[in-house]
């Protein structure tokens, strides 16, 4: 089992998200937190699809001065897409609304970046999801916005909360990766790792 292979490492995750940490107890693993603050700039030119990737690893660099032998880190980005524009953490509530009301009725997609750092390997890939969204209307948004706070997700909602039970409709892919943490795909790497 997974947690077998791992015991040779001191599994870290890099992450102050509540809903990475508790979708990597679910797999049953032994870790430690241990978020270094990086900055989330990324090159303008970069396409969309790259973004949570190319930050997933910036921050797996971080680590790499002080990086034991023994210690497996897990570094991960979340940004939401809509008609090529990211969408990352709302700056403040008239944010967290424009980006509610521009999902509304919309097919987006979520992308994921992990990056899997040792001293002796680093692996980096990405999950895509589209989510569908029906339409809301503005005090639903606002009611999201007021109870939930959502100031600290990427297209300022959590699937797993109101909203998603109430807007999204459908998605396509994995709905893990929309929380923040594509399990399967993070499992299937591990095991390999």
């Amino acid at each position: 089992l997974l947690h077998e292979r791992l015991k040779p490492y001191r599994l870290i995750l890099a992450s102050q998200s509540p809903r990475r940490r508790e979708l990597l107890r679910e797999l049953g693993l032994e870790f430690e937190i241990n978020a270094l603050s990086v900055d989330e700039d990324y090159p303008a030119d970069l396409p969309a699809d790259q973004i949570a990737r190319y930050l997933s690893e910036k921050k797996a660099d971080a680590y790499l001065p002080t990086l034991s032998d023994k210690e497996l880190i897990i570094t991960a980005d979340t940004v939401v897409i809509c008609d090529d524009a990211v969408l990352g953490k709302p700056k403040d509530y008239a944010d967290a609304m424009h980006m509610l009301m521009s999902l509304s009725g919309r097919c987006h997609q979520v992308v994921t970046g992990v990056t899997l750092l040792s001293a002796q390997k680093r692996v980096s890939f990405s999950v895509s999801t589209e989510v569908y969204f029906a339409e809301i209307s503005e005090d639903e948004a606002r009611y999201y916005v007021d109870h939930y706070s959502p100031f600290d997700k990427a297209g300022a909602y959590g699937i797993q909360e109101w909203i998603g039970y109430v807007a999204v409709h459908k998605i396509e892919g994995s709905f893990y990766n929309v929380m923040g943490l594509p399990l399967h795909q993070l499992y299937k790497e591990l095991k390999a790792f």
